[in-house]
């Protein structure tokens, strides 16, 4: 099962954390285009380890050593994930993260994409209309459409979300005691 509020927390208690520790000062308005970028990035990642749009391979998607394709993709999903919660928390947009047991279900239902190219050129769009026109319901609906990417066109089930997003959080807190 997916704990949105406490991987919600998470992210937020390790943003604070890391700015504390790196002594970064930024404007509030700095910091939400910076997540902004990163979660730009993060999804462009999302691309780039699945390849889908590389439809002149034919063995697609990348894996980092000792990592499945699979696995490596479930690890750049959470990182975008840590970046659309980072986000939600700069706007004080969590709210539109929280989703209830029976949506999250009813995502999962939902019918795969017929065209990645056209989902994540929608997502992206949505993204960025929630930052520029301050679009909430565009920051929801892109959420819920990371949300249903995952499940359907990535096939992860939530508890394999949940494990990846926690592990690699601890991969995060090793890295900043480690002065990354």
């Amino acid at each position: 099962m997916l704990e949105l509020a406490k991987l919600v927390q998470q992210s937020i208690a390790l943003d604070e954390q890391i700015t504390a520790d790196k002594d970064i000062e930024m404007s509030r308005q700095s910091q939400i285009e910076n997540a902004y970028v990163a979660l730009d990035v993060e999804l462009a990642e999302i691309a780039n380890t699945s390849e889908w749009f590389k439809v002149w391979k034919t063995h697609r998607g990348k894996a980092t050593d000792g990592q499945t394709a699979r696995e490596t993709l479930l690890t750049e999903y959470t990182d975008a994930m840590d970046f659309f919660f980072l986000v939600a928390a700069k706007k004080t947009w969590t709210h539109l993260i929280m989703t209830t047991e029976e949506d999250l279900a009813g995502l999962e239902k939902s019918r795969p994409a017929k065209d990645l190219d056209q989902q994540y050129l929608i997502l992206k769009r949505m993204v960025f209309n929630s930052h520029f026109a301050h679009r909430q319901e565009d920051f929801r609906h892109a959420w819920r459409l990371f949300l249903k990417w995952g499940f359907v066109d990535f096939g992860f089930s939530q508890d394999e979300i949940q494990a990846a997003y926690e592990a690699k959080r601890q991969v995060n807190l090793d890295r900043q005691a480690h002065n990354y």
